[in-house]
């Protein structure tokens, strides 16, 4: 008993350690307010000297770790809480609404957020040979995991390339892939299993994601789509609302809401042309939708969101911001 409570205890000690580091590193390489991007493809970081509104935001297949600070993820019904224990592994395209909840000058929020390439997931499950999951009915598409000593080690060999640009393009990679085979063995492992092994239920979703997030400005016919992933209309339904805690209508109406919203900060346009682009017929309708989604009509949306960022960046919105 005694020699497991020293273990235990030079663990945890290592794991402070180890967020001791990270929380430096994020620090020394986030010098403003909000989500940069690194030189590093796929990886950013973000920080937050305050607590934010909850926004609305497109978690792509990603790892987010937290390393100091509180953040709320809302998936539909569901509440994902990220902090220095626990990282947030997102499989496919999910809208959610993020918060960060703990943050101060002194203490700011601080993450690290490294892109999942679901290509490269496959290989690796072929080139370890790691069983592919069991079949089972599709799962929510996002989950919290504890953070482990081995995932920190390697986000911060990641980060250390930073300091030295000429190694990136050789070992970037390298570290990236561990990541994943690290998340591939872990708690969630069988979750991102699903998704990358053809024929899965939750695969079939992520592709029918894909081809929203394409089209999503088409008419959308439920039967079309499940015929083009192979399920019939009402399984389909089923593992839609499974994995992204929405229905298909209700996950197409967000994208265009946001490339709406984005079209209207980020280029100007005004709420008519905007919600003609993204697929509304009709204005009125889309401004129920929109204030309905955001809490406000366009305009006064879109001025409160310019005088909170001052720029085009707003935290938690654009498809670069987590």
């Amino acid at each position: 008993m005694r020699q497991q409570a020293v273990t235990q205890a030079s663990e945890q000690n290592g794991m402070d350690v180890a967020l001791a580091a990270l929380r430096q590193s994020i620090a020394r390489w986030t010098d403003k307010e909000g989500l940069l991007g690194t030189a590093i493809p796929g990886v950013s970081l973000a920080r937050r000297g305050a607590p934010t509104e909850p926004m609305s935001y497109m978690y792509e297949p990603s790892l987010c770790v937290v390393a100091q600070g509180v953040k709320r993820v809302l998936l539909g019904a569901d509440t994902y809480v990220l902090d220095a224990h626990h990282c947030l592994l997102t499989a496919v395209d999910l809208p959610t609404v993020v918060q960060i909840l703990h943050a101060s000058r002194e203490q700011p929020y601080l993450s690290l957020l490294v892109q999942l390439d679901l290509r490269e997931l496959a290989q690796l499950m072929a080139d370890s040979q790691l069983p592919p999951s069991q079949a089972q009915p599709a799962g929510r598409g996002m989950a919290t995991g504890a953070v482990t000593g081995p995932l920190l080690s390697a986000c911060q060999r990641l980060l250390d390339l930073l300091a030295a640009p000429q190694d990136i393009p050789i070992l970037a990679p390298l570290i990236q892939r561990e990541i994943l085979y690290r998340l591939l063995v872990g708690e969630q492992g069988a979750r991102l299993r699903q998704i990358a092994s053809a024929g899965s239920p939750s695969q079939q979703i992520a592709r029918a994601i894909a081809w929203l997030k394409r089209h999503y400005t088409r008419p959308l016919r439920i039967e079309d789509l499940a015929a083009h992933v192979h399920m019939s209309p009402s399984t389909f339904h089923q593992h839609f609302r499974a994995v992204t805690a929405m229905s298909p209508l209700q996950y197409q109406k967000w994208l265009r809401l946001n490339e709406a919203r984005r079209l209207m900060l980020t280029e100007g346009l005004d709420a008519a042309t905007a919600a003609f682009q993204v697929g509304y017929a009709s204005p009125s309708q889309f401004s129920r939708e929109y204030r309905r989604v955001f809490g406000a009509p366009p305009f006064r949306d879109i001025t409160s969101l310019r005088h909170m960022a001052g720029s085009a960046r707003v935290y938690g919105y654009s498809q670069v911001d987590q």
